[in-house]
């Protein structure tokens, strides 16, 4: 996004002819509802979760979740064993399963950059359906790490870190939050050892007062280390992607930052589908040249927060 567009996933579900099964932190696009009740009108059984509210108290959710209801459309609240869900995915028929950064909003579609991985192996299928289910049911469900999933919380953040350490030439992260010590060690491990780093990442946009303290500071050490930063500028960075040796990619939900690791539902993927990778190498690359070396000021800058003033509730979801 936003090069496909809404009507890269209106496709998706106008191909559903037996079940469709959705999983969104937040539905806010007329054109996907309107997709959901095409499928749901020619016969397509079509299920829906969506996130009830961020920590904060914002729900975005509540017009869709009746809009749909409504309509006769199966739709429910996401797990409440999960603060929150930022989960993005979609099973068309048990044939196709998309996991995404994206929501399904407008913003997303044409504001953003962001990425979703199309897969039609059956065992990343078959996860991503029984992860549905479980929470569709309200069950416990422990993933099967071996299928190229990741999934939160359930050791997403060793997965992340595994990932990062097969960098022997290459490591590229587009990723707008950095509030985690272990991937911050990851990423300055693989400069150490050699490995060319290139970080893109949004600066202040669209993280909240709290994140910054980290996220700036984070930044700042990856610099001293040799980590060349971009700050993106044509497109606001919303995506989570990291690239390594150009030949293997994760995307996904989830940002570096200890909730999603940790107490979120979020879900991944990796690829080292040629076709796949070359298009995420391309699409950063593209979004490297047009962005504009970036160091990131002092968090403790009274321009960011006023003296005195504490931060605000650390548990506050930016998405």
């Amino acid at each position: 996004m936003p090069d496909d567009g809404a009507a890269a996933v209106v496709a998706l579900i106008d191909q559903a002819t037996v079940e469709l099964r959705l999983k969104q932190f937040k539905l806010q696009s007329e054109a996907i509802e309107q997709a959901l009740l095409r499928a749901h009108q020619r016969g397509v059984r079509v299920r829906v979760m969506l996130n009830p509210h961020t920590s904060g108290g914002d729900r975005w959710n509540d017009d869709a979740y009746a809009l749909l209801q409504g309509w006769g459309i199966e739709v429910a609240w996401t797990s409440e064993a999960f603060p929150v869900t930022h989960e993005k995915s979609m099973v068309i028929d048990q044939s196709a399963a998309l996991i995404a950064s994206f929501n399904l909003a407008d913003k997303y579609f044409t504001q953003t950059r962001d990425y979703g991985i199309l897969s039609r192996a059956q065992p990343v299928i078959d996860q991503v359906i029984a992860g549905f289910e479980a929470d569709w049911s309200r069950q416990f469900f422990a993933p099967d790490l071996h299928v190229g999933l990741v999934w939160s919380s359930a050791h997403s953040r060793g997965q992340m870190a595994r990932i990062m350490d097969l960098a022997q030439s290459t490591l590229w992260i587009q990723h707008p939050k950095f509030v985690d010590a272990v991937m911050l060690e990851r990423i300055i491990a693989a400069r150490e050892r050699g490995v060319k780093v290139r970080l893109l990442c949004g600066g202040k946009h669209g993280i909240s007062d709290w994140d910054i303290y980290d996220t700036f500071s984070s930044l700042r050490i990856m610099e001293r280390f040799g980590v060349k930063v971009k700050r993106q500028k044509h497109l606001k960075l919303h995506c989570k992607l990291i690239l390594v040796d150009g030949a293997y990619a994760q995307t996904g939900s989830m940002n570096i930052d200890r909730s999603a690791f940790d107490v979120r539902r979020e879900l991944g993927i990796e690829s080292d589908s040629p076709d796949v990778v070359k298009r995420l190498v391309s699409t950063f690359s593209a979004d490297w040249k047009e962005a504009k070396k970036y160091s990131a000021p002092d968090p403790l800058d009274p321009s960011f927060h006023e003296e005195g003033e504490l931060p605000p509730d650390p548990h506050f979801v930016h998405d």
